[in-house]
């Protein structure tokens, strides 16, 4: 209903309403210009005489009220009621739980109910992770695995779509599981009722796990853990991560401070076995700690629930081998003890294409006969089909795939190269390559996505002459206006502020030691001076002069869907001649890690992931795999089937479909029905029956541990509900006031209404109650 407003039901008897008002004023101006008494008096007897007499004229108009209502019964309204596992709570120092509030608020007899269905087509809905109609709510139950308040209301608005929704009120905490933003813009009024829950009496919950994976050597993984500990205020509070076995991986223990301020455990461990792994992050009081069942009962817990102590986080440490190649333009100590820190790396092999002897001029008219290379010469009888000519560079192949893999040399063609992840060139210059290998490297790095590193030397960089050539525009610096060289005795490595935050440029596990490290570092004695940082790159470290000059000495950048880094310094290899203190050198860890980071995010023929769908009606998974061809475009042809192992070890197999949202991409949807651990296995095939990749990934369902993630209301989510889409919070002891003037906030189907002032009881009192008052202030001032 819209706010009313005053019409006039006879306005032709306008004039003579105002001819009479006028005379009566005139009236009663010239009557009191008369009296004896004082002006303050007399000025209000005349107002209150005057006001009697329009009221008495305005009735002459038949004044009448009108506005729009809502029609009874023409307009729907839902009542919404959350029937998740989180209502099962009794807050501290409450006899019942927030759901047996909500259901004494829905009984049948409540009164406000009855008004409700007076003015609108009510309707009953409860939901958890669907929303469902029902006729009352005397039996709900509160069992619901999730409160997927979102979906639950785009659900409600997809019912109504096209039909007369006047608002809908929402029983609920506020504590939703569902992900993805809320369509505000599709809703109606949402009136928001919320249990008055003063608080949580005591409870440890995990709120949030997240891992990031680095080349850090000693811990390749840190996982970041959120605990809070409400009511637990001065008592240690003890975290464990446990691998997929049970088997406890760490341990930390923190003591909890305010109820409002969440305890952080920060883990670093390496995972014993590469590919997807599940570890969970369980947290509870140090005095609370539950045992084995072989060990014994466990001590009686003073949590408010057990639900929410732990959750499981998926960890990939990647499948596969990853392939480097290593081009060097001669044998030196860098290749040595690059191969030696690969050596025993599970995931990376690396290949090695050496030259061991330049190619010589091919026109040589002194030497017309023998057209061999002169690093055969001395040999008896060298084979014509294995010596290579004189125009023709002495090559040296290690770890290749077969015999014909490298054989005549640097790859020339896309689907050879992007066999490898990672290139490293060093001391090789660019005459080496041809134009159109030049431009293979830099399609290897942009298109492909591979990592490339240049190491410095006298055939490096421009010295190389790769200034104005493809791999000069990958390059993170400028060739151009280098600096000449330092006339110095040696030169010192440190690492610059984005260095420290890179842990694939570190090699110790402390800032300290660090540091430790940097200081015995031997001076270096070669470096390749180039011009300015790129835009977009950064330098992570620098050398140092005597003089306290500086310059560059490893920079990286981001190109296209790769990387790129350039190392300056060309006789690296003297930090391994240091003898360490440990089996393992510094300048090993070092290469590994380099080598991990050039690597980490090559993407393969076969790519898959596992991610929540937001706009499902249920806590469903999207499963989506990524199709390359040999040249790494999208592959549109392929056919793709995942496999989904279950908790349990039973397994199903999906069949994809194409992605209209992206070329290349296959997806399919698949809703757990347990909780938790899952695993995802993508073949893609392609037209000619070859299998083009496999890839894995997987993910974890945990609706308990979300659903009580977190225990107090979110009155924020709710309040932010409520005003985006025009209702408001209704405090739950009002809802009769509420429903009561609900006719006034409008609806989509309304009708006029009139109702007249004119012969309304209160106007003839307004004119009494005036003459009445006038009456008296003459009386009481001597006035006839």
């Amino acid at each position: 209903m819209t706010s009313p407003s005053i019409i006039l039901g006879a306005p032709g008897w306008w004039p003579w309403a105002a001819s009479l008002a006028g005379l009566a004023l005139a009236l009663i101006v010239w009557s009191y210009s008369r009296a004896g008494a004082g002006a303050g008096v007399r000025t209000a007897c005349a107002i209150l005489k005057a006001l009697a007499f329009a009221t008495l004229a305005l009735i002459l108009l038949e004044p009448l009220l009108s506005g729009l209502r809502p029609r009874r019964g023409a307009n729907a309204f839902a009542v919404m009621a959350d029937v998740s596992e989180s209502l099962l709570i009794r807050d501290d120092g409450s006899e019942q739980t927030r759901g047996d509030w909500i259901r004494d608020r829905l009984r049948r007899e409540a009164p406000w109910r009855a008004r409700l269905g007076q003015d609108f087509d009510a309707r009953g809905y409860t939901f958890d992770t669907h929303l469902r109609a029902v006729d009352d709510f005397d039996d709900l139950a509160f069992d619901g695995p999730g409160s997927a308040i979102g979906a639950a209301l785009a659900s409600l608005s997809k019912r109504f779509r096209g039909l007369p929704l006047a608002g809908a009120l929402l029983f609920t905490d506020g504590c939703r599981t569902d992900v993805g933003d809320v369509d505000w813009s599709s809703l109606p009024p949402i009136y928001p009722v919320i249990p008055p829950a003063p608080g949580v009496a005591r409870d440890v919950g995990v709120r949030d796990v997240s891992i990031s994976q680095t080349n850090f050597e000693s811990a390749p993984v840190v996982l970041r853990a959120e605990v809070s500990a409400v009511g637990y205020a001065g008592r240690p509070i003890v975290a464990v991560v446990v691998d997929e076995a049970g088997v406890e991986v760490q341990r930390q223990q923190a003591k909890a401070e305010a109820d409002a301020k969440p305890l952080s455990f920060r883990f670093q461990f390496r995972p014993a076995r590469r590919g997807v792994g599940f570890y969970q992050v369980r947290a509870f009081p140090a005095d609370e700690e539950p045992k084995p069942e072989a060990a014994g009962a466990s001590p009686a817990s003073t949590e408010q629930t057990l639900a929410n102590n732990g959750r499981l986080v998926v960890v990939d440490q990647g499948g596969g081998e990853y392939r480097v190649l290593y081009v060097g333009g001669r044998p030196n100590w860098e290749f040595k003890f690059l191969r030696r820190a690969l050596r025993d790396d599970e995931q990376i092999k690396l290949v090695g294409l050496l030259r061991i002897a330049r190619k010589q001029p091919k026109f040589d008219f002194q030497a017309a006969r023998d057209r061999t290379n002169k690093f055969f010469q001395g040999f008896d009888n060298p084979d014509a089909e294995t010596a290579e000519a004189a125009d023709q560079p002495v090559l040296v192949r290690l770890d290749t795939l077969d015999e014909a893999e490298l054989r005549d040399g640097f790859p020339k063609t896309a689907e050879e190269l992007y066999r490898f992840h990672a290139i490293v060139v060093d001391d090789l210059e660019a005459g080496f390559f041809t134009p159109d290998q030049l431009a293979l490297l830099r399609n290897f790095v942009a298109v492909r996505g591979g990592g490339l590193l240049m190491l410095g030397g006298p055939d490096s960089f421009a010295d190389g002459g790769y200034d104005r050539t493809a791999v000069g525009e990958l390059l993170p610096v400028y060739l151009g206006g280098r600096a000449e060289p330092a006339d110095s005795g040696g030169l010192r490595l440190v690492l610059t502020r984005e260095g420290w935050l890179q842990p694939w440029v570190r090699t110790r596990a402390t800032e300290d030691e660090e540091h430790k490290r940097l200081a015995a570092m031997p001076p270096f004695r070669t470096l390749s001076r180039v011009g300015r940082i790129k835009p977009g790159a950064v330098v992570l470290a620098e050398v140092a002069d005597p003089d306290g000059a500086v310059a560059p000495a490893l920079a990286a950048q981001n190109f296209g869907k790769g990387r790129v880094a350039a190392l300056l310094i060309g006789d690296l290899w003297r930090w391994g001649m240091r003898k360490q203190d440990s089996e393992e050198s510094d300048l090993e860890r070092s290469w590994r890690q380099t080598a991990r980071w050039l690597v980490a995010d090559v993407p393969r023929r076969a790519e898959v992931a596992a991610r929540p769908k937001p706009d499902a009606p249920a806590p469903a998974v999207e499963l989506t795999a990524r199709v390359r061809d040999p040249e790494y475009r999208p592959l549109d042809d392929a056919k793709v089937a995942f496999k989904v192992a279950l908790p349990g070890g039973e397994s199903l197999t999906l069949d994809a479909e194409p992605d209209p949202r992206e070329a290349g991409a296959y997806a399919a949807t698949y809703v757990p029905k347990r909780p938790g651990a899952y695993r995802v296995a993508a073949t893609a095939v392609a037209v000619d029956g070859s299998t083009v990749g496999e890839a894995e990934a997987g993910w974890a369902a945990q609706p308990a541990a979300d659903e009580f993630a977190r225990l107090a209301p979110d009155r924020a989510f709710l309040a932010e509900l409520a005003a985006k889409t025009g209702g408001e919070v209704i405090d739950g002891s009002r809802l009769d006031a509420f429903v009561a003037g609900l006719p006034a906030r409008g609806a989509p189907i309304s009708e006029p209404w009139t109702a007249p002032l004119w012969d309304h009881p209160l106007a003839f009192l307004i004119a009494i109650a005036c003459l009445t008052a006038e009456w008296g202030l003459r009386r009481l001032n001597g006035l006839a």
